[in-house]
């Protein structure tokens, strides 16, 4: 029986290889919740830019949508195509183009629970799936129709059969391994960074036993797994001026917005921090919380310095892939807490940090500011059958897509005239139309006209960010019948008037 001098239990430690219990039913109920807590409202956001570049290239034939990835967006070329296949079976509205992001982070909440029990104990796990199904940025991209959810799966799935390769190698596991590297990839190639902590895992465990052959069969996996995606690196490569080109080179300081950012919510971000350090501590046990303290930081590290070459790709979203290990790795902090219910009430404190977040994570302009839901129904209310459209185009303007945000919108009954669309986005194999050259002449004999521009905010001109040219000819043979507000953008019907 225990004494009065007995001393605390120490903090939860990393079970033995050969004790370690199968994690019951743990993982489904974490990928359940997880899916549940993902799909609440998910179709309430309006689709911002990002997701609408997802529904055009999906909404694409195959031939059309292969023909487009060799001008424009190669790296996204694999989910674009499993998206095409979705989007033919189920459909295309917002909560359908998300659903799928919401069942990769479903199966990833199951992974980063057995990840935990192998790692840890049951205690540590249960955390780990509660922890991760509730941090606002796993509603965030669960709620995405972009491949980034997809990328964290498939990483997490890697790093899971990576561990169980050096726990007991078996060729079945290299060459499950060797694939995942392949789709992660595909999926996103900035995932590929997490090689980085995986080999310095690899090292740090043949440090302890000193198997070669083990450190051979993960660097001959790796390099199969890198092998199909060297096409797509090097298509990627010619086409990243006209995609990232806008993401600034980092700096220090912006070493914690994107920390900030990673968790879609800054004081859930400052608790991960907190609660990651704490196995760090632990007098038994710290060589897994270091094994994830570098899953979790390696990658951002090399990518602030390869950052710093001629592209940068510092990004949060880009580097969503390292949640898991920094939730399971807060998740063991939160375990070793004592007395045992403080634990508990950690877990509930930072769920309460991030109940805001996750509120506005489901208002209606949680991702696009502006209401195009609104722009198109009052287009559709005044529509006649010819009307032609114009939205803002030109270098600056075209990558916010209110074309694409308006006709998403649109009934079908509804079909407008691109006007100063020379050549169409599809015909051009390309993300955007190709424009006129000679606006006066794109005009031809359209007698009505819908023009939807954004709102600057103090300047109420309803040709806002229109090319010169396409200004001078709309304002030489047209008037402004009418002009509506709505959030975000300016929606004016213009008649011919010569």
């Amino acid at each position: 029986m225990p004494t009065a001098t007995q001393t605390a239990p120490a903090p939860a430690a990393p079970a033995r290889a050969g004790r370690r219990r199968p994690s019951g039913p743990d993982w489904l109920w974490a990928a359940l919740l997880t899916l549940a807590v993902t799909t609440f409202r998910a179709g309430s956001p309006q689709l911002w830019r990002d997701e609408l570049a997802s529904w055009n290239a999906a909404s694409r034939s195959t031939g059309e949508l292969w023909g487009m990835l060799g001008h424009v967006d190669a790296v996204s070329g694999f989910y674009y195509l499993l998206l095409h296949f979705w989007v033919a079976l189920f459909g295309d509205s917002a909560a359908v183009l998300r659903l799928p992001s919401a069942l990769a982070m479903a199966g990833t909440a199951a992974l980063v629970v057995v990840i935990a029990r192998a790692l840890f104990d049951r205690r540590t796990a249960v955390f780990a799936g509660l922890l991760f199904a509730l941090l606002p940025v796993v509603t965030r991209y669960g709620t995405e129709a972009r491949s980034y959810a997809f990328a964290v799966l498939a990483v997490t799935a890697a790093t899971w059969l990576l561990l169980r390769a050096l726990e007991r190698p078996a060729a079945g596991r290299w060459v499950g391994y060797s694939a995942l590297v392949a789709v992660s990839g595909l999926l996103h190639m900035v995932s590929l960074l997490v090689l980085l902590p995986h080999a310095l895992i690899v090292v740090l465990r043949w440090w302890s036993v000193r198997r070669t052959r083990t450190v051979v069969s993960f660097a001959v996996a790796a390099v199969a797994g890198l092998v199909p995606v060297v096409p797509l690196v090097l298509l990627g490569r010619r086409q990243v001026g006209r995609q990232i080109s806008w993401i600034e080179t980092p700096r220090m300081r912006d070493v914690s917005g994107l920390w900030d950012n990673l968790f879609a919510s800054p004081l859930v971000g400052l608790a991960i921090a907190a609660l990651a350090l704490l196995p760090l501590a632990w007098p038994r046990g710290r060589r897994h919380a270091v094994e994830l303290m570098l899953l979790g930081a390696a990658p951002i590290a090399a990518c602030f310095v390869v950052s710093q070459g001629s592209s940068s790709y510092f990004i949060d979203r880009y580097l969503l892939f390292t949640v898991p290990a920094w939730a399971v790795l807060a998740a063991a902090g939160l375990a070793a807490l004592r007395p045992r219910a403080a634990g508990a009430a950690g877990l509930a404190a930072l769920v309460l940090l991030g109940a805001p977040d996750q509120r506005q994570l489901r208002t209606a302009q949680a991702k696009e500011p502006s209401d195009g839901v609104a722009a198109a129904r009052v287009i559709a209310q005044g529509y006649r059958p010819g009307d032609g459209f114009v939205p803002p185009r030109g270098k600056t303007e075209r990558v916010f897509m209110v074309d694409y945000q308006i006709e998403y919108y649109l009934p079908e009954r509804v079909r407008l005239r691109d006007v100063f669309a020379e050549r169409s986005a599809v015909a051009s194999d390309d993300l955007f139309p190709v424009e006129c050259k000679q606006p006066e002449r794109c005009l031809g004999d359209t007698k009505r006209i819908w023009l939807v521009t954004r709102d600057s905010g103090d300047d109420h001109d309803p040709y806002n960010w229109l090319p010169a040219a396409d200004k001078k000819a709309l304002k030489d043979h047209y008037r402004i019948a009418r002009t509506t507000d709505v959030r975000g953008l300016h929606v004016s019907l213009l008649e011919r008037v010569k």
